[in-house]
């Protein structure tokens, strides 16, 4: 007797879920990051902030679930890139310029049209820079601030406002000068740690877990404050990042200049010594 086959359930072609969750992680940042529009038109400032912070958790979660789930891909790459620009160059932007810059009119408006367009040239940089060959040690440095810390430090004002009570949107020249800065910062040629490669030692995994505790609770229980410190300490560590960046250089730099001759250069020389073969053969010269 002919055993029965079991007919197969027929299998649908396409990408499976698991491979959408990373973008379907990054449309949902950039609408946490026009959100921060809507609430900024609404005068909801701390609502605005909010927003854009959380736009940033997530643009942080897409790329890590993408490796992840080995769900890399072209178009998810460019869909950041874009979700970046939107969160993080245009939003902050306006936000800005509805906070403090319309009393000073077209001035305030040409700093938040500089402030993302820096945002936009920094992004087209780091896209066209991610198929270069750079040193092992390079892979730990973003070159310029990239789009999120730079998003931070625009509303840095204004989480110190928040903090403080002090009304920063009442000095709408300096808040201008800042976020050209900021825009600055982004385009600029300066090495910025960057945390995705670093590697932590065994022995701080503990110390640095406890931190982690340490910031996520300040965030929930003083958000402005520990917002505001922590963006304070990454401009702080830019200097730092350009020393260590500059040493390690140097020490590349040494390490190709003391090695070895390649093995064409040792032929050559060896041929100087003991001379050319044309005149290898040739007798010695009578004495």
């Amino acid at each position: 007797m002919r055993r029965s086959r079991r007919r197969r359930s027929p299998r649908f072609s396409g990408q499976s879920f698991n491979k959408m969750i990373p973008n379907l992680i990054t449309v949902l940042a950039v609408c946490f990051g026009l959100s921060g529009l809507r609430y900024a038109l609404a005068g909801k400032w701390e609502f605005a902030v909010g927003m854009i912070v959380l736009a940033a958790v997530f643009d942080a979660l897409d790329g890590r679930m993408a490796r992840l789930l080995r769900a890399q891909s072209k178009f998810g790459a460019e869909l950041d890139s874009l979700s970046d620009f939107v969160s993080f160059g245009v939003v902050p932007g306006v936000i800005v310029f509805l906070w403090a810059l319309q009393p000073i009119g077209n001035f305030g408006w040409m700093a938040g049209l500089f402030y993302a367009t820096c945002c936009m040239l920094r992004l087209a940089r780091f896209n066209t820079l991610l198929d270069d060959d750079k040193p092992a040690f390079a892979y730990n440095y973003f070159t310029g601030v990239p789009a999120p810390a730079g998003a931070g430090l625009a509303l840095l004002p204004m989480m110190l406002s928040f903090q403080t009570g002090i009304d920063f949107a009442a000095y709408p020249p300096l808040v201008a000068i800042w976020l050209l800065f900021v825009g600055l910062l982004m385009v600029s040629q300066l090495p910025t740690f960057s945390f995705k490669r670093m590697k932590v030692p065994q022995r701080m995994a503990l110390p640095i877990l406890i931190g982690a505790g340490l910031i996520i609770t300040g965030v929930v229980s003083a958000p402005w404050f520990m917002l505001a410190l922590l963006m304070t300490a990454y401009l702080a560590s830019i200097p730092l990042s350009v020393f260590a960046y500059r040493r390690l250089l140097r020490e590349a730099e040494q390490m190709a200049a003391t090695e070895p001759a390649e093995p064409a250069d040792e032929e050559a020389d060896a041929e100087q010594v003991s001379g050319t073969p044309e005149t290898k053969d040739r007798p010695a010269k009578l004495h």
